[in-house]
């Protein structure tokens, strides 16, 4: 049984016992300031943990605390938070966390393990959060141990996900006992006790939030917190569009702007704050994979069924004069899922433990797959002869075929429903390019642009042809990857499976993964995965931002000669930067 410390996913933590602190922080860096941030829609809820209700997302992360802390400047690595020790069985079917005994609620009552097991049961029951129920389904038994411990045993060795057991939100089982309906209930009316280092102390629905740093906060000279949640106060604004968000950080309202178009980057941030130093432009490095950004196509339709389709979809959309047209053409394409991190595939056919992998699926396997594929690069003009010449020829081969100028096939004229939410300018910009070449192929294509919440249902059913979607990946992909790409979001509403990937392929490389027994073979399996979803031809991809380009107030700072190999992720601003001193 290993006992420690912290717990990595394959080998030991990088830190070992009695670090002083995180490698990428600034163990020394001063308290204090009001950071403000802003958002770009509203919220009626003050609780991530139900499925209920509009909530700020940063609350999941600032408000509450788990058993372990995950350090960003590693893959998969979690350090001991609410727990001071973690003890996993050498079969790795059992986990065992021990409470620190200093671990304390806002009010100053202790964090106990009845808190830490009623909290695992009330999120993994119907209403709480799909994350959280699918994780605690896999639970076979939780139980006290000794005074300050907390064993979870789950239905077959998973070293990730009792990885992830540590990594939940702990309540407080008090505040909700003999009322638990009253968690489920969204709204701005009961706001959850944790034992976050900032708890909320001003709202106004629709309008802002406000948290307070804990000055009585239990955990401040823990290794794992020091260093970070500098600043005082955090304020979360919101706005109702870009243009009123971007006004107000040029005005000084706010302290931070985050900007994701490359064109706006270098033309937009020119205005007289920055020219005067108040505000710096700061462009932060990263190794996280792309994750996949695009038009998906849903398999569950023809003829999308077919893959040369699929890849005449993907050729006819010429990337190279879309980037120029709405970046000037800066942004790098998105050539895999796991592209720009140390899990993509590597270029060329498959080799070593890859090919091995793959080799016993050839026959599900799609051309490209085991020799190498690649997307297509046109020469940037509109017209994309190539390209389009290309697609009618893959299209001729799956049997359709260009009737008085409208693609035809067995069942009829071929017409597609692209499906976007409102809202995105950029989004809209890229469909009616995309919409013109199609038009050139003799498809007939509508936009149908929907409110969120329509959009949402409709993506829930699968009720579109083509439509946009963002899967955001990891450098410690797990059991999440079958709720992407798994068999079972063929058929089963809300999944995360849009283009309804059925591959036992797929299935394969993600048990691989997760059956992995060292770091290289668990690399081998997801770059193996990589290839078999890039081949696949399922998405339309676009760009990805290499660099996070983030405007911010001149006195703000953080550890640029540090960073963590996330780069500007989840646990990075504000909660490692402060307010240097006047």
């Amino acid at each position: 049984m290993a006992d420690g410390h912290g717990i990595a996913l394959y080998g030991a933590p990088a830190l070992p016992p009695g670090f002083s602190h995180l490698p990428h922080v600034n163990p020394d860096a001063p308290k204090g300031g009001r950071f403000v941030d802003g958002q770009v829609g509203s919220f009626d809820s003050l609780n991530p943990h139900i499925q209920q209700g509009r909530v700020p997302w940063q609350l999941r992360f600032l408000a509450y605390e788990s058993l372990m802390g995950r350090s960003y400047g590693e893959p998969f690595t979690l350090y001991g938070l609410l727990a001071e020790r973690v003890e996993v069985s050498d079969d790795a079917t059992q986990v065992t966390y021990t409470l620190h005994p200093e671990a304390r609620f806002a009010d100053g009552s202790p964090v106990t393990a009845a808190d830490v097991i009623w909290s695992h049961e009330i999120l993994g029951r119907e209403g709480a959060n799909g994350r959280y129920r699918a994780s605690f389904l896999k639970v076979t038994d939780v139980e006290a141990v000794g005074e300050r411990g907390v064993r979870f045993t789950i239905d077959a060795p998973d070293r990730e996900l009792l990885m992830v057991l540590g990594m939940r939100p702990i309540l407080q089982k008090a505040q909700f006992e003999g009322d638990e309906d009253a968690f489920f209930q969204s709204g701005t009316d009961t706001i959850p006790m944790t034992s976050a280092p900032y708890q909320i102390t001003d709202y106004d629905p629709g309008r802002f939030v406000e948290l307070t740093r804990d000055p009585d906060y239990w955990g401040a000279d823990l290794p794992f917190r020091r260093g970070t949640n500098n600043v005082d106060v955090i304020r979360m604004e919101f706005f109702g569009d870009a243009t009123a968000h971007f006004e107000a950080f040029k005005a000084g309202e706010l302290s931070t702007m985050r900007e994701t178009n490359a064109a706006k980057w270098a033309r937009d941030y020119d205005f007289p704050a920055v020219r005067e130093g108040s505000v710096t432009l700061s462009e932060v490095p990263h190794q996280r994979p792309t994750g996949m950004v695009g038009l998906v196509m849903n398999t569950r339709r023809a003829p999308f069924d077919d893959w040369r389709v699929r890849e005449a979809l993907i050729q006819a959309f010429n990337f190279e004069y879309v980037n120029g047209v709405i970046n000037g053409g800066a942004q790098p394409r998105i050539t895999s899922y796991y592209a720009n991190s140390p899990l993509g595939l590597q270029p060329g056919p498959a080799e070593g433990r890859v090919a091995e992998l793959l080799a016993p699926h050839a026959d599900d396997l799609l051309p490209g797959t085991l020799e190498g594929y690649e997307l297509p690069v046109t020469n940037g003009e509109v017209a994309n002869r190539r390209g389009l010449r290309t697609a009618t020829r893959l299209l001729q081969e799956a049997g359709l075929t260009v009737e008085d100028g409208v693609l035809t096939g067995p069942e009829g004229p071929v017409e597609i429903e692209i499906l976007l939410e409102q809202g995105s300018s950029e989004v809209q910009s890229i469909v009616d390019i995309y919409v013109e070449a199609l038009k050139r192929l003799g498809i007939a294509t509508a936009v149908a642009t929907v409110d969120g919440a329509q959009f949402k249902e409709r993506q829930n059913a699968y009720d579109f042809d083509m439509t946009w979607y963002r899967w955001g990946l990891s450098l410690s992909p797990g059991n999440e990857q079958l709720a992407y790409w798994g068999p079972d979001g063929v058929e089963t509403p809300g999944s995360r499976n849009m283009m309804g990937a059925d591959n036992p392929a797929i299935v394969a490389m993600i048990e691989a993964m997760l059956g992995a027994g060292t770091q290289d073979d668990y690399v081998a399996a997801v770059r193996a995965l990589d290839r078999v979803l890039t081949a696949g031809r399922y998405v339309v991809p676009i760009w990805h931002n290499p660099v996070s380009w983030i405007a911010h107030d001149a006195r703000l700072t953080y550890a640029a000669d540090r960073l963590p190999i996330y780069g500007d992720w989840i646990g990075f601003q504000p909660d490692l930067w402060w307010f240097a001193p006047e």
